[in-house]
């Protein structure tokens, strides 16, 4: 069984009714997971609590399009690191991971804060470029969701964790051999 895991951070329906190019973006993540299932590579979802939403909502679970199957993993944050008091660590540990790649919503929020807490706890990084998305700004704001998107991939492509491997590129170009994605 290879070495890494895809995490799919809160793509849920109630977060990506402003997403930048959400539809694209969903398309791209599920592909992947559909890969990352017939090489054997664990996918784990980490869903947030969204307490703030009005109870007439109940669209606060993953997006149809990615939903989890048998075998992938479900676990609910109430921040934006994936790690902080959700079992992440510990099941990441328990399944041998080495390398994480890393999807899903907000980039600068939850995509940044678990993509750091991975590297300081000793795992490399893999960042799917165009499986990661952000909030549509008004009209002219700066920076722009998509500024946004390629400033995270750019400081991940040139930030420096040692005795990490860090790893950016598109979700159809991640391959997977016997034990890691690249």
């Amino acid at each position: 069984m290879p070495d890494a895991a895809l995490l799919i951070i809160d793509m849920q329906s109630a977060l990506l009714d402003d997403a930048y190019q959400a539809g694209s973006c969903l398309r791209r993540v599920a592909g992947l997971a559909e890969r990352c299932r017939f090489a054997g590579v664990p996918i784990v979802y980490l869903r947030q609590r969204l307490h703030d939403l009005p109870a007439a909502r109940t669209d606060v679970d993953i997006h149809p399009a990615l939903a989890p199957r048998p075998g992938d993993v479900v676990l609910d944050k109430d921040s934006a690191d994936s790690f902080l008091d959700t079992g992440l660590g510990d099941l990441l540990q328990e399944l041998a991971v080495r390398q994480v790649i890393v999807t899903g919503f907000a980039t600068e929020y939850c995509v940044d804060s678990t993509s750091r807490s991975l590297l300081s706890r000793g795992y490399d990084l893999v960042l799917v470029s165009d499986g990661h998305t952000t909030p549509e700004r008004p009209l002219g704001a700066a920076p722009s969701a998509a500024q946004v998107i390629a400033h995270h991939n750019t400081t991940f492509s040139d930030i420096q964790y040692a005795g990490r491997s860090i790893t950016v590129t598109p979700a159809a170009q991640i391959r997977f051999d016997a034990a890691r994605a690249s």
